[in-house]
C-alpha cells in the first residue's frame, strides 16, 4: 500500500496529525517547502536571474517608501573566498556561484540631501537605522522566496556579521551602509538529503490578544521531542534546547559580534 506524503502544513511541524488547510496555492507551497541549502551543483546562476530576484526584492514593502537598502552581488572567486574566511570558512560561499550581500544603505539618502543642501539628522537615530535593517532583510526574503520558486538553493549567511569591518572593506562599502548578512544562491545539489526544518508549535508563537509566556512550555517541550526525532532519523545529534543555550550563552559564542555597536559606529551609524 502507497503511503501518502504528509501535507506540507504537517512537513513544517514535523507533526501527522496538524490540519490540512483548506485553502492552498502554489505561493504557499513554495513558502511551506523552503529549507536552507547548503551543497551546491557548478552550474551558473544567470545574471538575467538575479536581476528577477532583485526586481522581486524591491517589491516587498519598505517604511516610507526610503527603500534604504542596497545589495551586493558577488560572483569573483577569490573575493567569495575571503568572504567565506570571514563567515567561519562555510564552503557554500565558495561552492555557489552567486554571494548576495543586503546592506542597510543610508549613504544613498545622505548624498540626496547633500545635493539638495537638505538635514538629514532624523537619520542618525536607532529608529532610522532600525528600518533599514528590517527593510533589507524584507527584501532579502522575497529574493529567497522568488529564487525557490525557480527551483534555485538558498542559504542566508548572518556570519559576515563576525567582521563586519572586513566585509566593508572587501566589498567598499562607503560609511552609512552597514552588511546585515548574505545570501548564498544556486542549484542545489540533489544528494545533500536535506529536509523540511520543523518550526516550534503555533501554540508557542501564536497569541491571542495578549501575549502568555508560561504556556509556552508545554509546546516547546513537545517541540524539542519532534525536531530531535527529525534530526535523529537523519543521524544527527541534536538539541534545540541545547543549541539555543549555547548559542545565546556567552560573549564568546557570539563569534565577534558582540561588537555589532562599535562597528556600526565604526560605519556611520550613530544610533542615538
Amino acid at each position: 500500500m502507497t503511503q501518502t506524503a504528509p501535507h506540507p502544513v504537517q512537513q513544517r511541524y514535523a507533526d501527522p496529525d496538524a490540519a490540512v488547510p483548506a485553502q492552498w496555492n502554489s505561493v504557499l507551497q513554495v513558502l511551506h517547502e523552503h529549507k536552507s541549502v547548503r551543497r551546491y551543483l557548478p552550474d551558473p546562476v544567470e545574471p538575467e536571474t538575479i536581476r528577477l530576484l532583485v526586481s522581486a526584492a524591491q517589491s516587498a514593502p519598505t517604511s516610507s517608501n526610503l527603500q534604504a537598502w542596497s545589495v551586493i552581488e558577488v560572483r569573483d572567486p577569490a573575493r567569495r573566498a575571503r568572504l567565506a574566511a570571514v563567515a567561519g570558512g562555510q564552503a557554500h560561499i565558495e561552492q555557489a556561484p552567486v554571494l548576495l550581500v543586503w546592506t542597510a544603505d543610508f549613504a544613498r539618502l545622505r548624498q540626496l540631501a547633500d545635493d539638495h543642501h537638505a538635514p538629514l539628522d532624523g537619520a542618525d537615530y536607532l529608529e532610522s537605522s532600525y528600518v533599514g535593517v528590517v527593510d533589507a532583510a524584507l527584501a532579502a526574503q522575497n529574493a529567497v522566496i522568488a529564487a525557490e520558486s525557480l527551483g534555485l538553493g538558498t542559504v542566508y549567511i548572518g556570519a559576515l556579521r563576525n567582521d563586519p569591518e572586513r566585509v566593508a572593506a572587501e566589498l567598499n562599502l562607503p560609511a552609512h551602509v552597514f552588511p546585515i548578512f548574505g545570501l548564498v544562491v544556486g542549484h542545489p545539489d540533489p544528494t545533500e538529503g536535506t529536509r523540511v526544518k520543523p518550526r516550534l508549535p503555533q501554540a508557542a508563537v501564536l497569541h491571542q490578544e495578549t501575549y502568555d509566556l508560561p504556556r509556552q512550555r508545554g509546546p516547546v517541550a513537545d517541540y524539542e521531542q519532534r525536531i530531535g526525532a527529525v534530526y535523529g532519523d537523519q543521524g544527527l545529534p541534536f538539541s534545540w534546547t541545547e543549541r539555543v543555550l549555547a548559542r545565546l550563552g556567552s560573549e564568546a559564542s557570539l563569534n565577534g559580534r558582540h561588537r555589532l555597536r562599535e562597528s556600526l559606529a565604526a560605519m556611520g551609524f550613530r544610533l542615538r
